[in-house]
């Protein structure tokens, strides 16, 4: 019986968890995509907000999954399993390609300059 009490508190905590996590990941694209960030966020500063060039202030800002340093703080978080995901697709596309990976030859598929082949 008190197995089956731990079991359901487990269930019931994992479910508000993921509610936590899911407000989290709603609050933080909300904060990351309004018009502010682009002059900056608490997170990367306020530089732009003393740039002088009104061109870089109005251009809209996207923001990438790397700047949800709260959401990828926990493991079962919505933007964690982005990542984890968005990470798989690049090593499966490198397994598939992997003359195409960085590093692999020089530009253009030549010798280093100075270096005879």
């Amino acid at each position: 019986m008190a197995l089956e009490a731990l079991a359901a508190r487990k269930s019931q905590l994992e479910t508000e968890l993921a509610k936590v996590e899911k407000n989290l990941y709603d609050l933080e694209t909300a904060y990351l995509g309004a018009e502010h960030a682009q002059y900056g966020t608490a997170l990367k500063g306020f530089e732009a907000v003393l740039s002088s060039k009104d061109a870089m202030r109005k251009r809209p800002r996207q923001f990438k999954l790397e700047d949800r340093l709260f959401s990828l703080s926990s493991c079962s978080s919505p933007a964690r399993k982005e990542l984890e995901q968005h990470n798989f697709e690049e090593a499966d596309a490198r397994s598939l390609f992997p003359s195409r990976a960085a590093g692999a030859m020089g530009s253009k598929g030549l010798a280093s300059k100075g270096r005879r082949v």
